[in-house]
């Protein structure tokens, strides 16, 4: 299937809560960064609806896609943990043997000590930070036992050990900050997208938001209309499929009978989570994201997916958006930073956005030009 791409703006940057009047300038810049919209300003200088729809719906966008950036540190942080937590466990367990061969070492300096043989040299070898240098000493070689010897090369492979993990440690532990506060970013980003969208439709008037839902319904009626072509043409598609297999004396494969049987179960599962919020960062199983609808629903067929959008692009078989089937993942947009779940005739069960539910919806919601790819997962 040839992609169907849209330039996206480009994502303002946008830090703390405005104040009123701080949001009453956000709008009235919303015509200078809305050009392309399809009505003018008003004469007061105000946006029209219209730009201010547009910029809400970019907010909205941007937010998603700094949410998959927060999936993808979230689910980094969480491995990266695990891997430290592993280090630092291997590492006390490396010292505690250190330790125990130091003792042995000191066992015998105490010995020779009683004995009087060889008490400040050889006692000062066995003690010292670095017996290794000691060791290196031919005149001190002699007067070890067998045991004391392998006590010292004990000791000297646990030092270096020991020392190697602590520096692996500590370099995971830097690597898990940075991803921390790459975590911090994006959810400190998403958040401030989330608040300027609301901050813009809390400045509509009642009329407007009537308005905006107009608007709104004659998208979704527009996107109905879209899904019902494309599910004419996918039945005659198939008509065409099943009379060449009846003329050839085929028949389906039995691996598309097993992929129908999986995608009939993240299909069932995707639609008893019907009318559970969209949560940013969310898989479950009170709220989602698209992501984590998608990963749930198909986790539920024991098909293992990728945590965000973008490595769930990369985790099927990509296929012509006619040849679509239940159960295939739909994304979205340039920056793949949306998906659904297609269940036929050209609709989809996904999570939109923050401030929505989960449902079932045309996946022409947004026009055909944001519908990026089909990958079949299975």
């Amino acid at each position: 299937m040839a992609s169907h791409r849209k330039s996206r703006p480009s994502a303002t940057r946008v830090a703390g809560i405005r104040t009123p009047a701080l949001a009453t300038a956000a709008l009235t810049s919303v015509a200078l960064l809305s050009q392309t919209a399809n009505a003018a300003p008003s004469a007061d200088g105000k946006p029209s609806l219209e730009e201010v729809e547009k910029k809400v719906d970019d907010l909205y966008r941007q937010a998603e896609s700094a949410t998959e950036k927060y999936d993808a540190a979230k689910e980094k942080t969480g491995k990266q943990r695990k891997h430290v937590d592993t280090l630092l466990d291997d590492v006390a367990k490396r010292t505690d043997r250190l330790n125990k061969a130091r003792e042995e070492l000191g066992s015998f300096a105490a010995a020779q000590y009683r004995t009087g043989t060889e008490v400040p040299q050889t006692a000062t070898f066995l003690l010292a930070n670095d017996p290794q240098d000691y060791f290196d000493q031919s005149q001190l070689m002699g007067r070890l036992t067998s045991r004391q010897k392998d006590a010292v090369d004990d000791y000297v492979t646990q030092q270096s050990a020991t020392m190697k993990k602590r520096q692996e440690a500590a370099k995971s532990l830097q690597t898990l900050t940075e991803t921390q506060d790459d975590l911090k970013t994006a959810k400190t980003t998403v958040q401030a997208k989330l608040t300027s969208a609301r901050e813009l439709l809390s400045q509509l008037t009642a009329a407007e938001k009537a308005r905006l839902a107009a608007i709104e319904k004659r998208r979704q009626e527009e996107a109905a209309r879209k899904a019902a072509e494309l599910a004419k043409q996918q039945a005659a598609t198939a008509d065409q499929e099943t009379s060449s297999a009846s003329t050839s004396g085929g028949s389906s494969s039995g691996s598309d009978s097993a992929y129908a049987t999986k995608a009939a179960k993240a299909i069932a599962f995707a639609r008893a989570q019907i009318g559970k919020p969209y949560v940013w960062g969310a898989t479950g199983p009170g709220s989602y994201d698209c992501s984590g609808l998608s990963q749930a629903a198909w986790k539920a067929a024991g098909v293992s997916l990728p945590r965000t959008t973008y490595d769930q692009v990369n985790a099927g078989t990509t296929v012509p958006l006619a040849e679509a089937q239940p159960g295939d993942l739909v994304f979205f947009y340039d920056d793949v930073s949306h998906v659904g779940i297609y269940i036929g005739n050209g609709m989809m069960i996904h999570a939109p956005k923050p401030g929505a539910y989960v449902r079932e919806e045309s996946i022409y919601y947004g026009g055909e030009s944001i519908i990026h790819s089909v990958v079949r997962p299975a």
